[in-house]
């Protein structure tokens, strides 16, 4: 039996990557939100905080690139973990009062690696099956 469309791994794989280049886009290279600003001011510095947010904004649309590439699920996946870890701990940490919801954020990003690793794990064909 078939999983229903929502839970195919490429569906999953559009939404994964579609949420970092969303976020990595509008959030921060065009700074529509500009509390992704603050917060990298609070963790890195206000001096550097402009560039550093565009040039992290750069990261997450190249995140999202990969996963739509569909390379390398598994590594990708363990990427976007370590990254969602070491950022909702800085957030929380290092600016908490800019954040809409702290264990709203946490929950929401453990929701979403759920679905990254669903991903990551029940791909059908991976384009690196066979490599080693």
């Amino acid at each position: 039996m078939k999983a229903p469309a929502l839970w195919r791994p490429g569906f999953c794989g559009l939404l994964i990557g579609g949420v970092w280049i969303f976020h990595g886009l509008w959030s921060k290279v065009l700074g529509q939100i500009p509390r992704h600003e603050g917060i990298v001011g609070r963790v890195l510095g206000d001096s550097v905080a402009a560039p550093a947010t565009i040039i992290i904004g750069l990261g997450e649309i190249a995140l999202g690139i990969w996963v739509f590439s569909g390379w390398f699920r598994r590594t990708c996946a363990t990427l976007q973990t370590l990254a969602l870890i070491a950022m909702n701990t800085l957030e929380i940490l290092l600016a908490r009062d800019l954040l809409i919801s702290a264990p709203g954020m946490v929950a929401l990003n453990l929701c979403f690696l759920g679905v990254v690793w669903y991903w990551a794990l029940h791909a059908l064909h991976p384009p690196t099956a066979g490599l080693k």
